[in-house]
């Protein structure tokens, strides 16, 4: 009787698994990974360590993107399965490896993945630059003030595409309707639904945000709607949706649903005639749409076959009577064995991308490629800030390159996927000085200065005047450069030649802070002093600023009533975004030093960035091309305003 018990309880626990491992199946081939991995490990728990369990369980939290639990199962998988495991998996467990601070083993595994696959381009990547993390780790900091939009929730908030000053974006955060509360198996959150929201510059202490975000009920259904793009003319969007024709939610034969691509058009200015678009299929899905800058062609994502890796872009022509051509992979040098994602194209048709196939800092990393033709040079990483070890993706810029948004699920976040926003960085500066002989130290007119980038390619070349000197105009200031002079037949003479600012041959273009100029009467009196400047990084105070704010700290000391504040200006080359960045950072810097010189904090009232809000001439956007040098200058500028104490009191140091 006892046998009869234990063999009814074997076949009862054998059939309890069986039918939680198709359960756990199921949910995985639908996407409901959440839940398969929860299955998956009841599995493993009750004595399954098969290799498709535990392929499974870290696949479950690969696509997840929760890499420790899937670094675990990988590590598992591997050690049990060792030389039976497809290459994919290696790629998988070493980047699980990088999201959670692994580099060194992670860039391991992936030259492993070499011996398995010696056409591998992700292997044969690393071979070609095997200190690509180090190098993006420390891009130059073109993308400055990175903040989390207050619009984010607990939820998943994600996606963008900018027109006419709003933000169009997709999330899953329930609004009250009986539809937003349907759970979407994949992460437990509601449906993605489209939203629309005002942008808003604001105070840039606290960095751009938007607001005033509302659901388009006219674009969603009870389903998935994400990633609405609009034409220039604003009359034409493009979206991504679930395979939904209104009725009822269509899949496969594994009863598997899809996404695809539809179309809308604004009549009388409502959205009407919706449709999807011809080349959608229901074995496989189609989305992230994205137009050209010239509107003529759509590029989107797709995993039909035929493609390079897990998903792939690809482009379809749009013809002047509507219709759509064939769609074309983008080919080897976008698409990888991995998953290329979120294409956006600029105004100077540059296509940005989000992609784990390529070298990045882990899991999805946002890159970009210049488009010419039908051809696409190499995928460049933006580095960090914008990438991190996490998912990072959905990059968009405005029209004037000013701004922009990506989206996240880094550490720091309010949730799932968070919208961060963005400042570019642009500087363009003038790098001047003389030439002169070494020895007499007399200029040398008619020599051939040479001023050449990090890459050692000449950028631009200048002939001294009589006097020696020599001026590059408008340099980009976000390089290092080095500046050489020569002169024909000028070393037969035994003689050399030197620049008076090239001791160490390299040259960072200097960024003027502001010209303490004395302007008419104000309220206040003000302690004025020579102009100072600032190195590239517009955080340390050089040497000959540190002599002029010496003044300063004086006159404040000798007066220890004395409080001040502090006002930077800047011109309007650049944006206006920009430039509030910009002057504030610098205020900033000059009351920190200030500070660190003794004097208390609290006597300086404020440290205030104006931006080119305040001109003192004409030299605005629209005349900025007709102004000299010098009436730019004017508007760079510092004031010192005593607030109180040491009344009529002027320290001028001319």
């Amino acid at each position: 009787m006892k046998r009869i018990l234990f063999i009814c309880f074997v076949l009862i626990s054998i059939l309890c698994n069986a039918q939680r491992k198709y359960a756990a199946d199921r949910y995985f081939n639908e996407f409901a990974y959440k839940k398969s991995a929860e299955l998956y490990e009841v599995i493993y728990e009750k004595g399954d360590d098969s290799q498709l369990v535990l392929s499974r369980l870290g696949d479950s939290y690969y696509f997840n993107t929760q890499p420790k639990e899937a670094e675990k199962w990988y590590k598992i998988l591997l050690e049990k399965y060792s030389g039976e495991v497809a290459p994919e998996y290696l790629f998988r467990y070493a980047q699980s490896l990088k999201s959670n601070g692994k580099v060194k083993e992670s860039d391991l595994w992936l030259t492993k993945l070499k011996e398995l696959d010696s056409d591998d381009s992700r292997a044969l990547e690393l071979e070609n630059n095997l200190d690509y993390f180090v190098e993006y780790s420390n891009r130059k900091k073109t993308y400055v003030n990175v903040k989390n939009l207050s619009i984010n929730t607990e939820y998943s908030d994600f996606g963008g595409f900018i027109y006419n000053n709003q933000l169009y974006f997709a999330s899953t955060k329930p609004v009250g309707s009986k539809f937003d509360k349907k759970i979407y198996k994949w992460n437990d959150q509601p449906f993605l639904n489209v939203y629309v929201a005002d942008e808003d510059i604001g105070d840039v202490e606290e960095g751009l945000q938007v607001s005033n975000a509302i659901k388009l009920d006219i674009v969603n259904t009870r389903y998935h709607e994400s990633n609405a793009i609009l034409s220039k003319d604003g009359n034409t969007m493009y979206f991504t949706r679930d395979n939904y024709d209104g009725e009822k939610l269509k899949g496969d034969d594994d009863r598997v649903t899809h996404l695809k691509i539809y179309k809308a058009d604004k009549v009388d200015g409502e959205w009407k005639n919706f449709k999807e678009l011809p080349f959608n299929n229901d074995d496989y899905s189609c989305g992230h749409p994205a137009l050209s800058s010239d509107g003529k062609t759509l590029y989107f994502v797709s995993d039909m076959p035929g493609g390079f890796g897990a998903t792939d872009i690809y482009s379809v022509s749009i013809d002047s009577d509507g219709s759509y051509g064939t769609p074309k992979n983008l080919g080897k040098t976008i698409n990888t064995e991995s998953r290329e994602m979120f294409p956006y194209v600029d105004e100077e048709n540059t296509m940005y991308f989000a992609s784990d196939g390529h070298l990045g800092l882990g899991a999805l990393d946002v890159f970009e490629s210049k488009i010419s033709g039908t051809n696409f040079t190499d995928p460049v990483n933006l580095g960090s800030p914008v990438n991190s070890p996490l998912d990072d993706f959905s990059f968009v810029i405005s029209d004037d390159k000013s701004y922009g948004y990506f989206s996240s699920n880094r550490e720091g976040g309010k949730g799932d996927d968070d919208i961060y926003s963005f400042v570019i960085y642009k500087c363009k500066e003038d790098i001047s000085g003389v030439v002169t002989d070494s020895r007499t130290g007399e200029p040398i007119n008619g020599a051939t200065v040479l001023l050449v980038n990090e890459k050692g390619e000449p950028v631009s070349q200048k002939i001294t005047e009589s006097n020696g000197r020599y001026v590059f105009e408008d340099i980009a200031c976000e390089n290092n450069y080095t500046v050489t002079a020569s002169k024909d037949d000028y070393r037969n003479d035994k003689k050399d030649t030197a620049t008076e600012d090239i001791d160490k041959k390299i040259i960072k273009a200097d960024l003027v802070l502001e010209s303490l100029i004395v302007e008419t009467p104000q309220e206040e009196p003000q302690i004025v002093i020579k102009p100072i400047y600032f190195d590239f990084d517009l955080y340390n105070i050089r040497k000959d600023a540190e002599y002029e704010l010496e003044h300063i700290v004086s006159v404040m000391k000798n007066h220890p009533d004395m409080v001040i504040r502090i006002e930077s200006h800047t011109d309007s080359r650049g944006t206006k975004a920009y430039n509030r960045i910009l002057s504030t950072n610098r205020a900033k810097s000059t009351r920190d030093y200030i500070i660190s010189r003794g004097i208390a904090a609290e006597r300086i009232k404020s440290a205030k960035g104006f931006g080119e809000d305040m001109l003192l001439n004409n030299c605005n956007d629209a005349n900025q091309k007709n102004c000299s040098k010098e009436e730019h200058q004017r508007n760079r500028r510092s004031y010192f305003y005593i607030v109180r104490g040491g009344k009529n009191i002027t320290s001028k140091n001319q």
